[in-house]
């Protein structure tokens, strides 16, 4: 049985499944990765927009938290991916 096979069995859609599954393919031990909406879009060939939708739906069936990083001089980084 697959680690991922909740995943399948919950009903989210396509683009959901796919940066989930990107995302933990990219964790460390800690279920933590941070790569940019950007990267992941290029990755697996969707657009920005659509990862941040996918990214929502995640948040919001409670599958995955975000905190936004930040450089030392102030400015914003990618956002800190933790699955849940």
């Amino acid at each position: 049985m697959s680690r991922l096979t909740f995943l399948y069995q919950m009903d989210l859609p396509h683009r959901a499944v796919a940066v989930y599954t990107y995302l933990y393919d990219r964790a460390n031990t800690y279920g933590e990765c941070w790569p940019s909406v950007n990267t992941i879009a290029g990755d697996i060939k969707l657009s920005p927009a659509t990862v941040r939708r996918a990214i929502k739906d995640l948040k919001n069936a409670g599958l995955l938290n975000t905190t936004q990083r930040y450089r030392e001089q102030g400015g914003k980084s990618s956002l800190l991916f933790r699955l849940n």
